[in-house]
């Protein structure tokens, strides 16, 4: 397991740092009562997935390991 760093790339920081502030927007408007700051912040949500996966697929992400012969074979 030491091969994997467990997201730490750009494209999982960029959609994690979006998405704690949609999150934080969106309590914030609980608080206030505000539905134009919940409808940001759900804005906010899907404008972070899909950096996140935007960003992965341009290269940005986290590189998956080579599998080896053995992992592959039937059982």
């Amino acid at each position: 397991m030491a091969e994997h760093q467990d997201g730490q790339s750009r494209a999982a920081w960029t959609a994690v740092t979006i998405l704690l502030i949609a999150s934080f927007l969106m309590c914030l408007a609980v608080v206030v009562k505000s539905w134009p700051m919940a409808i940001v912040g759900m804005v906010l949500v899907v404008a972070g997935v899909a950096a996140g996966k935007i960003l992965a697929m341009a290269g940005f992400g986290q590189t998956k390991p080579e599998r080896s012969r053995a992992s592959t074979d039937t059982r």
